[in-house]
């Protein structure tokens, strides 16, 4: 018998653990953190009125007042905390069910990916446009509605696409993986990250879209651009492919066969793109005039659901089961919104999220708006690893960013734009991210090729990130 051990290999802990222990972790601040709070006021903005803490007028409270009231957290508030966490974040994870659900009746469809593969189709003979014009459609996705598992399918469509027009398997992976992630980084109207951070801070009617469309227009250029050079690069000399060797036995494994992509394109599956098309018209529209916030976004998200399901040809039973599964599929992300709210909760009630608050003030006290908020893009990169999660990110930061980035005298926004930056570029190299995971996966590419193939250019997106972040923070409230 061998008497090598095996040694156990280091795993983090779900995050639904990490924010538990956070629960507990509040809970043991309560009990030495001095208590506190701030003067709040209402302000007007340009998204609406908001209360927010007053500079300056920071004042610590007992632990225990006249009446006996006790803010230190004991056992029964952590173990109450999640369902309290949930109560409070009711609106948030309500949200993300029905888009959850409404996402599915349009996957259920297949006119996403319908489309797609009528477009790779047309394009499979003119080489090069297929980069552009995929990576643009894939981007806007990204930046809408959060495409991220939904490109899946096209990894399997693009590899033997792309080997057999003279690419290697790294441009199909940066095509199907690039195109949604530069979107998802330059978030305009995605519900995953800005719309759910907003929400959380209290921001309506998303007063930065309009600098939001410029980030994402630039991050997809540069992508697209990026990936353009490295296929040029690699067609006119195989051997340079990082992949080139592995290649050689994933051609023989994808063959290049046209029903890969021969999926038909019907009139119900066009009408169905056109209907979620002019939803998110309709969404963009809403929050730039009449500044809507999760209510009406989710009855335009709900209505495009039930009018993509009844054009598509989807029957009662179909659209309901469809929505029952997608709701299933995002639980996940919404009970983590919950619980981490949990964590606000048992801070709130031992009322050390303002003590907190004013000592990180006092600590940053005269740092210019660009470094403080590079210090926030690097802890939120920083816990990405452990959360890659937007929405969860979200739920777990948001509370304590926008509210310090205000007392900071940063608008609050710059909070929602680095969550948006810091932790897709972040996920875009992290081994915890599952779709970079299962997207290399599916190429048969490992870590080390694709690090070295993209690090220069991930630096590049990360100073615009910081850059981005900065620019939004020094606008007008």
């Amino acid at each position: 018998m061998s008497e090598t051990k095996q040694k156990k290999k280091f795993e983090l802990p779900h995050v639904y653990t990490i924010a538990f222990m956070l629960i507990i972790l509040f809970a043991v601040l309560t009990w030495v953190v001095p208590s506190g709070q701030f003067e709040r006021q209402t302000i007007s903005t340009a998204a609406g009125e908001r209360d927010v803490a007053v500079a300056g007028t920071y004042a610590e409270v007992p632990k225990v007042d006249e009446e006996g009231n006790d803010l230190r957290q004991g056992i029964d508030a952590v173990l109450m905390a999640p369902t309290r966490g949930i109560q409070a974040a009711g609106d948030v994870v309500a949200f993300v069910l029905l888009i959850g659900g409404t996402f599915a009746i349009i996957t259920k469809t297949n006119a996403i990916n319908a489309g797609m593969s009528r477009v790779i189709r047309r394009l499979k003979n003119k080489d090069i446009l297929i980069i552009p014009i995929v990576m643009l459609l894939l981007s806007i996705g990204g930046t809408t509605f959060g495409m991220s598992e939904e490109a899946l399918p096209f990894y399997a469509i693009f590899m033997p696409i792309m080997m057999g027009l003279g690419y290697d398997s790294m441009t199909a992976f940066m095509i199907c993986f690039m195109g949604p992630q530069v979107g998802y980084c330059a978030s305009t109207v995605n519900p995953f990250n800005v719309l759910i951070a907003q929400g959380i801070a209290g921001i309506e009617g998303n007063p930065q879209l309009w600098f939001r469309f410029i980030q994402w227009g630039i991050f997809t250029v540069l992508g697209i651009a990026w990936v353009m050079l490295y296929a040029r690069r690699v067609k006119k000399a195989p051997e340079s492919s990082i992949t080139y060797q592995d290649d050689l036995i994933k051609r023989q494994e994808f063959s290049v066969n046209d029903s890969d992509i021969d999926v038909p394109f019907t009139t119900r599956q066009k009408l169905a793109l056109l209907i979620f098309a002019a939803g998110m018209g309709l969404i963009v529209w809403g929050l730039v005039t009449n500044g809507w916030y999760m209510d009406e976004i989710s009855m335009v998200f709900l209505g495009i659901g039930l009018l993509a399901g009844i054009v598509g040809g989807l029957s009662e039973k179909e659209m309901a089961e469809s929505f029952v599964t997608g709701m299933q599929d995002f639980a996940y992300a919404a009970v983590i919104i919950g619980i981490a709210r949990g964590i606000l909760v048992v801070a709130e009630g031992g009322m050390i999220i303002d003590t907190i608050l004013n000592s990180m003030v006092n600590l940053l006290a005269g740092v210019p708006t660009a470094v403080f908020t590079s210090m926030m893009y690097v802890v939120q990169s920083l816990l990405t690893i452990l959360i890659p999660s937007s929405s969860g990110l979200a739920a777990l930061t948001i509370p304590v960013m926008a509210p310090l980035t205000e007392l900071m005298g940063v608008n609050p926004e710059a909070s929602v734009t680095c969550l948006t930056f810091a932790n897709q570029i972040m996920n875009t190299v992290s081994p915890t991210a599952g779709m970079t995971v299962a997207g290399l996966a599916v190429c048969k590419i490992s870590f080390p090729q694709w690090w070295k193939t993209c690090w220069k250019f991930v630096l590049v997106l990360t100073v615009l990130g910081l850059v981005f972040t900065a620019i939004s923070g020094m606008l007008p409230v």
